[in-house]
């Protein structure tokens, strides 16, 4: 194995240039500026070897092909470098690093997803403190999971949600700790890092095919009953507060029931940014369970949905997914006792 660090650039606003559309990924723009910056480092960063999707992509246009694309490319080259870094727009930058932890499961290795909210060629960007740490916990650290660096903190890639459009701090992990902190120095917290168990493995496409719809006053049974038709295999629903949803609208919890009996799985999660799905807290949320839905606990609606995405794209009966949608399976989820 190599001490080198791999860096993946599959897009975003970090490699950006400015065309006359406005800011666009183009590939081959991103490179010069790394070998620049590895060479002016004088020996504080590792060697990099680069690749570059082809072509990179604006994150907005993301898709669960690309999540298995990512998760190939570092499988295969595993056994070839010390750490990995993937660089990503931030629009679908939770979901990505999400995928990744369910794709390779004891991966055994630093996976870091980053990327900035200013094209790094720019004097200004954030790109070049972000790439800086990420480069740094890739090659010297033993935080061997799929994190997520922005800022000053580097998060568990299944926990990080984005909460800023355009700040510098976009990223945050309300529900659980940071692994580490960015600053002076980088202060890993040890007791948070999640153990390498079992043996590397790569889970292979397609995925299944899965949707989130999030609840709000006046919701119409009828979207969920026209959404929950083949070829949909999985709903996370974004319910309010500790998982209630509008249980006086029989028509709702119909739909609910109608979806889970013919096998899509519904899992409860909270539109709200800290806390977690309580079952039987409240009879709003019982409700829903009732009716065939089952709780996401703790989730951030990336992870549960990126969870059941891989989940029932590996044939899995919908038994077995609703359960393990239940369980912690890659450190995404927090389950009351």
């Amino acid at each position: 194995m190599s001490d080198d660090v791999l860096v993946l650039h599959s897009g975003g606003t970090i490699g950006m240039v400015d065309t006359p559309a406005g800011h666009a990924p183009v590939a081959g723009a991103l490179r010069p500026y790394l070998d620049w910056m590895v060479e002016q480092s004088r020996g504080e960063l590792p060697p990099i070897t680069f690749l570059e999707l082809d072509p990179p992509i604006d994150s907005a246009n993301a898709t669960p092909e690309n999540w298995c694309a990512i998760a190939r490319i570092l499988y295969e080259r595993r056994q070839d470098h010390r750490g990995f870094v993937v660089l990503h727009g931030t629009d679908t930058m939770a979901y990505t690093s999400s995928a990744l932890s369910f794709l390779l499961p004891s991966f055994g290795r630093p996976v870091i997803v980053t990327g900035s909210q200013i094209p790094i060629i720019r004097t200004r960007s954030d790109g070049r403190q972000n790439l800086i740490g990420a480069l740094q916990v890739a090659a010297s650290s033993d935080v061997d999971e799929v994190t997520l660096l922005f800022g000053e903190v580097l998060l568990r890639g299944n926990r990080a949600t984005k909460i800023d459009a355009s700040g510098l701090d976009a990223f945050d992990s309300p529900r659980f700790p940071p692994v580490a902190e960015i600053g002076i120095d980088i202060t890993v917290n040890r007791g948070l890092i999640r153990p390498t168990e079992g043996q590397p493995r790569l889970i292979e496409g397609p995925l299944g095919t899965v949707a989130a719809v999030r609840l709000f006053p006046g919701f119409s049974a009828s979207i969920l009953a026209n959404l929950c038709r083949p070829p949909l295999q999985g709903l996370i629903l974004e319910a309010y507060g500790a998982g209630n949803g509008p249980s006086d609208d029989q028509g709702f919890l119909a739909a609910i029931d109608a979806a889970t009996s013919q096998g899509i799985v519904v899992v409860v999660v909270t539109q709200c940014l800290h806390g977690s799905v309580q079952p039987g807290a409240y009879a709003a949320g019982s409700a829903l369970l009732r009716a065939g839905a089952v709780p996401g606990f703790d989730m951030t609606s990336e992870a549960a949905l990126t969870k059941l995405a891989v989940l029932l794209g590996q044939g899995l009966d919908t038994g077995t997914v609703a359960e393990m949608m239940q369980h912690d399976i890659a450190g995404e989820l927090t389950r009351q006792a």
